[in-house]
């Protein structure tokens, strides 16, 4: 595919690049349908994203809903049919602004004044619709076949709850109708495995308006959760961990010293203790830093390894709120490590190992991203130039690929991050391990090496599921609620056929329950192709005992698993198959 670059040439499109041109250049479509069904609208940023593209609007007193859509799209459409030119051109910074404020794009205006003074004010033209864009673009309208408007949203002036909410108009668009229909089809999917809705159904979670962004565990999520704790505990407890537990308040000057004020404060809740502020910790690591700085520590404990299941609250924008996805409170099961030097290596590699572990035991794949110094960072120049060294010696040492996310590190240290793809091909950003130099120094944190002589630790941060509760939602859609056995709060039903079977499913329902078996019985008085079908479609659970009155009288029963298959058997059997495939955490 040929395109149109800022400079005026035309050249073959990267194939890795396709895509993007071809949703950057949709975006400016879209505005361009936009402005001819509303002529006062008022453009902000327009940007293609990796699953799509958007324009944030402003439209003045008009609204705009998802009725509006089929609209907009028929006039893109229309300007594909006119086969429109895309040509580019160059102004200097006074002329650019002059055409913007002549067409009344006043957030165009804006914009242009907050770059460089000596940037190139470059612009895309397509018929009579010009946009501020560095390209690339497509060179004529009718190369884009494959779009479709997704949805409507509102959007703060450059991200700020101060400015003018805008309208966001999201859209996505491919190369081919091929691969359009199959991403709609993964969005249609999605929606069947929205982990709020499942939620719903299975009992697991709720949310209230009198807790907006706090979410409340049901008894069947508290299952699950536990059931992921309990996994997390032994997998730590072989790996050299010891689990402890840090306040959920501490004084203000504690993350002042250790950094997190200056660069956290905007999402930290605070209250006054004995007239004095304090916070509640948005992140479990300053008070890790105090359990290790309440004694003295010889080279020979290290390394050592604390971990922890700590509760933190962040203040998100509500506009920002989802779901498990997006809370204000949640659990994080952090580690901190603190290392020697010459065991930096040897922790990263045992750190990506388990991390590792743990997603290949959902099933998931991943990909690896070495994030680097930020421009707010704390620390030497030194100290970050080892510190990213030291990761990457760890992951030449795994084989491992990765790529290099510039700028993208922690504040106080680099990180590498696991990118995990769900049964849909989604990613999710989960694990991390991250080397802290600057911890360390800010609260002065010791060793005594062989030769007594006092040395600094290295300290690493690192979570495995990352947020339990956004991982939980993961979990939710990866699965569709269809949980492996040993995590599924309800692991078996039994389903009595009639009133004459009904004791003895309670009968068997006593025995599994006996053998620790999550259990249920559904002797309401329904038809059993209901009770089946609810199991299966709404509970989710993995096995059925459907009991009829020749099972009652032999004395077995009839298992129904999830690929429908029911087969005879006896609870003696049916109690042995379960505990191999639970104890296993079989997946």
């Amino acid at each position: 595919m040929k395109v149109l670059y800022n400079d005026g040439h035309v050249d073959e499109c990267p194939a890795d690049e396709v895509t993007h041109v071809i949703r950057h250049s949709a975006a400016h479509i879209m505005a361009q349908a936009i402005k001819r069904l509303y002529p006062q609208a008022d453009f902000a940023y327009g940007p293609a994203t990796d699953n799509g593209f958007y324009y944030d609007v402003d439209l003045g007193d008009a609204t705009l809903s998802e009725d509006d859509l089929p609209a907009i799209e028929a006039e893109m459409r229309k300007i594909a049919k006119e086969n429109l030119k895309f040509t580019t051109f160059e102004l200097p910074r006074a002329e650019a602004i002059a055409l913007m404020e002549e067409r009344g794009e006043k957030y165009k205006v804006e914009h242009i004044g907050d770059l460089d003074p000596d940037a190139r004010i470059t612009f895309f033209q397509q018929g009579e619709y010009i946009d501020m864009c560095v390209g690339p673009h497509i060179t004529y309208t009718k190369a884009l076949k494959a779009f479709k408007l997704t949805g409507v949203s509102g959007a703060y002036w450059k991200a700020d709850k101060n400015n003018k909410m805008l309208t966001r108009v999201n859209g996505t668009a491919f190369a081919t109708k091929e691969e359009l229909d199959e991403h709609l089809r993964l969005i249609e999917e999605a929606k069947k495995r929205d982990h709020r809705r499942i939620g719903r159904e299975m009992d697991l979670f709720m949310m209230r308006d009198e807790a907006p962004g706090f979410p409340f565990f049901l008894p069947n999520g508290m299952i699950l959760k536990n059931q992921l704790l309990d996994y997390w505990r032994e997998i730590h407890h072989k790996a050299g961990y010891v689990e402890i537990s840090t306040p959920l308040i501490m004084n203000k000057q504690l993350w002042k010293t250790s950094g997190h004020w200056d660069h956290y404060k905007d999402n930290m809740y605070s209250t006054i203790i004995d007239d004095e502020e304090y916070c509640i910790k948005p992140m479990n690591c300053p008070g890790g830093v105090l359990v290790y700085a309440s004694k003295p520590h010889s080279y020979r404990e290290l390394p050592i390894r604390a971990g922890e299941i700590g509760l933190v609250h962040r203040h998100e924008l509500k506009g920002a709120l989802h779901g498990l996805f997006r809370v204000r409170c949640f659990n994080q099961d952090d580690a901190h490590l603190f290392v020697r030097p010459d065991q930096l290596t040897d922790e990263i590699v045992g750190v990506v190992n388990l991390i590792d572990s743990v997603y290949q035991k959902f099933g998931f794949t991943y990909h690896l991203e070495l994030s680097t110094r930020p421009e707010d960072s704390m620390g030497s120049d030194e100290d970050w130039e080892a510190a990213e060294a030291g990761l990457r010696a760890a992951l030449e040492r795994l084989g491992k690929e990765y790529v290099v996310n510039e700028g993208d590190g922690a504040f106080y240290g680099p990180k590498i991050d696991f990118h995990l793809e769900d049964s849909l091909g989604r990613t999710w950003q989960c694990g991390t391990v991250q080397l802290d130099f600057q911890m360390p120094i800010n609260f002065d944190l010791e060793y005594t090496d062989a030769d007594g002589a006092k040395k600094r630790p290295i300290m690493l941060h690192r979570v495995c599921f990352g947020s339990i509760e956004r991982f939980i939602g993961i979990l939710i859609e990866h699965y569709a609620g269809k949980f492996p056995t040993w995590l599924a709060p309800v692991q078996v039903k039994v389903l009595p056929v009639s009133e004459k079977s009904r004791a003895y499913a309670h009968t068997v329902a006593d025995q599994l329950d006996a053998a620790g078996i999550r259990v249920v019985v559904d002797d309401r008085d329904e038809k059993i192709g209901y009770k089946i079908r609810e199991a299966r479609g709404v509970d989710r659970v993995p096995y059925m005992l459907i009991l009829g009155e020749k099972e009652a009288e032999a004395g077995s029963i009839s298992v129904r698993d999830r690929t429908n298959e029911t087969h005879p058997s006896t609870v003696e059997e049916f109690i042995a198959q379960l505990d191999a495939e639970i104890s296993e955490r079989r997946s």
